[in-house]
């Protein structure tokens, strides 16, 4: 069992950065991809970034390209988002998500086993 505590959301002006931690109970959690997701209201989930579980590999959706980057410490079971050059288009609950063992970290919603109760990204234009 994994249980997965987000943070770090917020409201930023255009152009301002955030940075998003996302805790995990459980020791599997070195073993298991971690990935990013966001939800608009009125849309569906989609991906943001993804990560392996040895942090050597990353996934991002082409709207996170150049701006996000993740990482993670698998010595403090945390999981970050780094977000940059943020616009009104970012504003969504973002969600971090843990892949089942030794999964590729993937874009695939159903590949991801745990999820977190997401938290607040508010961008104003």
């Amino acid at each position: 069992q994994v249980q997965l505590v987000e943070s770090g959301g917020g409201l930023v002006q255009a152009g301002g950065s955030l940075g998003l931690s996302c805790v995990a109970s459980g020791r599997s959690f070195s073993l298991r991809a971690m990935g990013w997701f966001r939800q608009a209201p009125g849309k569906e989930r989609e991906f943001v970034a993804a990560i392996a579980w040895s942090g050597g590999r990353t996934s991002y959706a082409d709207s996170a390209k150049g701006r996000f980057t993740v990482s993670r410490d698998n010595a403090k079971n945390t999981v970050y988002l780094q977000m940059n050059t943020l616009a009104p288009e970012d504003t969504a609950v973002y969600y971090c998500a843990a892949a089942r063992t030794f999964q590729p970290p993937t874009e695939v919603t159903a590949n991801y086993e745990y999820w977190g109760q997401g938290t607040q990204v508010t961008v104003s234009s």
